[in-house]
């Protein structure tokens, strides 16, 4: 009677408490649907179940009116380091992406911080053993822009939830069943494409603790499989009862991965580092394997030693009916293979890289190899971004500061050893200045910039191209002019000359070489093929004859230059995958040709 009583005075006579109805909750509780993310931003699926919250409400209720606390569940968390106080210990993040900062946290005195850096959204990962047929509470904190919360390997429906947007640390909860053969599962949080990093705490699985086995024995030393200027790849066998390995330099964890294999970038050339390995399942992680030592090419070897004379190629990371290739696949004669393009973000001046996977039956492990092979033969690898539809905008202080920032991100993971810069829709001199100032500080005097401007842009030092190029001229490598989709333009001597012909390249290219860019400086970009541009395509012999014209003061048209230019850097095509659907007649005509000159 105490308690009627008490809600009586609560609620009124009229009221019956809810806790002590017959009508159960609804056999299908209310959930809010939602959508994560694509590229662009639209979401996928995510689930919030109102069931327990009901459950929850009613039990807060008891509490208050009983007096005493509801007791929680005596289940314990299933998941090891849960708020990040041991560092990273038994967590697994991918590409690197990963580290653990002191604020801001839910709780404790640490909390993760992973940042999303191209394709890789920045995935941290635990495996954590199980039961079959048994129910699972997931739950952690989070802080940042579309972050998500889930579990995979459940034997029934993977799950997963997320938020849009939290500038303050948000519970997130998801629960599961696992299947009847189900003894492990991998619990992760990441970030999003484009999105900047995120942190976590705090994160907690409960429900019956399965047997994690045994911890797997360590690896046998690994074998270096290739070495680079900046990169050094290794290999191992694999080993038995292992979900995944760490890779550890100089008695670092740098990176983790599921196969037996891995590319460590970011490293200096001509320097000698010594890499373990370990191995991981849900009971732990190994002993580390013994030491291997491996040391980086020099300069030499790749890098931003760019040759005297260089052709460079754009590799599309696209298919539009050119030859799809891979890295590996680009044809020897090219010094400069240019990845196009870097993707624009939502933050100002940001950019990241998603490669064409599924398009290009292309894994992200192989293009990072590919790159460091190409490296390890004397190539130079860039990022560029832009492109006729590139929609990058440097145009404010913090822009160039993002710009900077998600390049040089770029470039540590990937390897990639520049940038080249082929906005074709405008650019300002004074903020894309700041931009490369920058980031040659972060990447050092090796970096490789090089540009793609159209005619247009370069017909006077005035316009903001040809600005930001003298502006940088002290770390400009070369400008690869695009000779094409030009119609007729005004030449050094006044004279109007028509595409596709010598006097066009000869004459424009000389307003570069006099305007105050150094010969070095100066390539000329022609189509590889009549495919590969709207109009301008050039026969590699009068392409030939222009660099002879120019280097040599020989085969020149009716134009002829001041002075002759040895110390001319090249030629560039658009594409490389054009060039090879073509037989490969403009690298093959083209390439020795610039090898040989002056």
């Amino acid at each position: 009677m105490t308690l009627r009583l008490v809600w009586t005075k609560l609620c009124g006579a009229a009221c019956t408490p809810p806790f002590l109805t017959r009508s159960p909750l609804p056999t299908e509780a209310p959930v809010f649907r939602a959508r994560r993310p694509s590229r662009s931003g639209r979401p996928r699926t995510a689930r919030t179940s109102f069931r327990r919250l009901a459950v929850a409400a009613a039990g807060g209720l008891l509490a208050a009116l009983l007096g005493t606390p509801v007791a929680a569940g005596a289940e314990p968390n299933l998941v090891q380091n849960p708020g990040f106080e041991s560092g990273l210990s038994g967590w697994t993040c991918s590409g690197a992406t990963g580290t653990t900062v002191g604020t801001p946290v839910h709780s404790g005195a640490a909390a993760l911080r992973a940042a999303p850096a191209g394709q890789d959204h920045a995935r941290c990962t635990q495996t954590v053993a199980v039961q079959p047929d048994s129910a699972y509470e997931l739950s952690g904190w989070v802080e940042g822009s579309y972050v998500y919360l889930g579990a995979t390997g459940t034997g029934t429906t993977d799950v997963s939830t997320w938020t849009s947007g939290a500038s303050a640390y948000t519970r997130l909860d998801t629960s599961f069943t696992t299947g009847p053969d189900t003894t492990s599962v991998t619990v992760y949080t990441h970030g999003w494409y484009g999105q900047p990093a995120y942190h976590a705490d705090d994160l907690t699985l409960t429900g019956p603790g399965g047997d994690p086995g045994t911890v797997p024995a360590a690896p046998a030393r690994p074998d270096v499989t290739g070495t680079a200027a900046r990169s050094v790849s290794l290999g191992w066998s694999p080993v038995t009862g292992a979900t995944g390995y760490h890779v550890y330099r100089d008695g670092t964890k740098v990176l983790s991965t599921g196969g037996a294999s891995a590319t460590v970038t970011g490293l200096t050339p001509s320097t000698a580092y010594e890499f373990r390995v370990t191995a991981t399942n849900a009971a732990g992680e190994s002993p580390k394997s013994a030491a291997v030592t491996a040391t980086t090419t020099a300069d030499g070897g790749g890098g931003g030693d760019v040759p005297k004379h260089a052709v460079t190629g754009y590799w599309q990371n696209f298919n539009n009916g050119a030859a799809v290739q891979r890295i590996r696949d680009v044809q020897s004669q090219y010094d400069i293979i240019a990845v196009a393009f870097a993707d624009a973000t939502a933050t100002p001046g940001a950019v990241t890289f998603n490669l064409d996977s599924a398009g290009l039956g292309y894994t992200v492990g192989e293009f990072k190899q590919d790159i460091a092979a190409k490296q390890q033969n004397g190539k130079t690898v860039i990022i560029s971004v832009g492109g006729e539809k590139g929609t990058v905008s440097v145009n404010s202080s913090t822009a160039a500061a993002n710009f900077a920032n998600s390049v040089h991100a770029l470039m540590r993971e990937y390897g990639f050893d520049g940038v080249d810069i082929d906005l074709e829709n405008g650019l300002n001199s004074t903020y894309m200045t700041q931009a490369l100032r920058q980031l040659s500080q972060l990447a050092g005097p090796d970096l490789v910039i090089t540009m793609a401007p159209q005619t247009i842009d370069m017909q006077s030092t005035s316009g903001e191209y040809f600005k930001t190029a003298l502006n940088i001229k002290d770390i400009l490598t070369v400008v690869n002019m695009q000779y094409y989709n030009s119609g007729t333009m005004l030449g050094c001597d006044g004279g109007v000359y028509a595409q596709g012909t010598i006097n066009f390249l000869t004459s424009l290219a000389c307003i570069q070489l006099e305007g105050g860019l150094a010969p070095s400086q100066v390539g000329l970009g022609l189509p590889a093929s009549t495919r590969a541009a709207g109009g301008g395509y050039t026969s590699p012999s009068v392409v030939n004859d222009a660099l002879d014209c120019l280097a040599r003061g020989t085969n020149c048209g009716s134009f002829k230059p001041p002075r002759t230019y040895p110390d001319l850097r090249g030629a560039m095509t658009w594409s490389t995958n054009w060039d090879a659907t073509a037989g490969n007649s403009w690298s093959n005509a083209v390439g020795p040709h610039v090898h040989a000159l002056p």
